[in-house]
C-alpha cells in the first residue's frame, strides 16, 4: 500500500463512551478534505504513526482511532480489572458512531486492515448511510473457521511452533479450544501464568503471519505489556 508524506495530527482527543471507556481519536491531513477512518487490526493493536501516512494529505481528512482497550485509549486491557464484557463488536460500532457524530462527519471512506475489515464490514451493515466507500486488505470475517485456522489448522504449516503453543496450556484445560483456555490464562490472578500465556500467544502470532514475504519478527511483542494488551483482545 503506498504511503504519503509523514504528518502530525491537527487535532486529538479522548471520547467518553460510557462503561468506563475512553477512547483516543486524531485527525490529520486536510481539514477540509474528504473524511475517512481507519480501522486497526488486532483487535488490540492500536494505530501506529506510519497509518497516518496512508491518506493523502492533501485530499483527506483522515481520522484514526485506538478502539476500546488499546493504544492510548482508557483504560488498557492489560490493566488489572479492566472490563472486557463492555469490549465487544457492536460496543465498538456504537463507538465509530459516536465519534462520526462528535465531527461533524455526514459520511465517510473506510479503510480496514485485518481485524479492521471485520469491524468495517459489521459498521457497514449496521449504518450503511454513513459509508461512502470501503478498502479493505487482510480481509478476514473472524468466522469460526477462520478462527479454527489460525489457532490450530495453520499449525500443518507450523508444527513445531504449534506444538510449543498448544502445549504451553495446562493438561487441565486442554479440552477446550486453544483461544478459550488461553483467554482463561490471560486472566489469571496469578501475573507468572498470565506473562507466559501472553508470550506464547504472541510467539504463534508471529510464526503464523510470517508467510507474508520480508516478514521480521514484530518487535512490538518485545514489550511485556503490549503482549498481554493484545492477547487478552484478541482471545477475547
Amino acid at each position: 500500500m503506498a504511503q504519503f508524506q509523514p504528518v502530525d495530527p491537527y487535532e486529538t482527543g479522548l471520547l467518553d463512551v460510557g462503561d468506563g471507556h475512553q477512547i483516543y481519536w486524531e485527525c490529520c491531513g486536510n481539514p477540509a478534505g474528504k473524511p475517512a477512518l481507519f480501522l486497526h487490526g488486532g483487535p488490540g493493536t492500536g494505530c501506529s504513526v506510519g497509518q497516518r501516512r496512508f491518506f493523502d494529505p492533501d485530499v483527506y481528512r483522515a481520522v484514526l482511532f485506538d478502539q476500546r482497550g488499546s493504544g492510548r485509549s482508557l483504560p488498557l486491557a492489560s490493566q488489572s480489572g479492566s472490563n472486557l464484557a463492555s469490549n465487544t463488536t457492536a460496543h465498538l460500532v456504537a463507538d465509530i458512531e459516536r465519534l462520526r457524530e462528535l465531527l461533524g462527519v455526514e459520511s465517510w471512506i473506510i479503510l480496514g486492515l485485518s481485524w479492521g475489515t471485520t469491524l468495517g464490514l459489521a459498521y457497514a451493515q449496521a449504518h450503511p448511510r454513513r459509508v461512502k466507500a470501503m478498502l479493505l486488505g487482510f480481509v478476514t470475517t473472524t468466522s469460526r473457521a477462520e478462527v479454527q485456522w489460525i489457532t490450530k489448522d495453520v499449525g500443518r504449516i507450523f508444527p513445531r511452533e504449534w506444538e510449543r503453543f498448544s502445549e504451553t496450556v495446562p493438561r487441565h484445560l486442554r479440552d477446550m479450544p486453544l483461544v478459550d483456555a488461553y483467554a482463561i490464562m490471560l486472566a489469571d490472578a496469578d501475573e507468572t501464568v498470565r506473562d507466559r500465556a501472553a508470550r506464547a500467544w504472541c510467539e504463534w502470532e508471529d510464526a503464523h503471519v510470517s508467510l507474508t514475504p520480508g516478514h521480521r519478527p514484530n518487535p512490538r511483542f518485545d514489550d511485556a505489556e503490549f503482549r498481554l494488551r493484545f492477547a487478552r483482545l484478541v482471545t477475547h
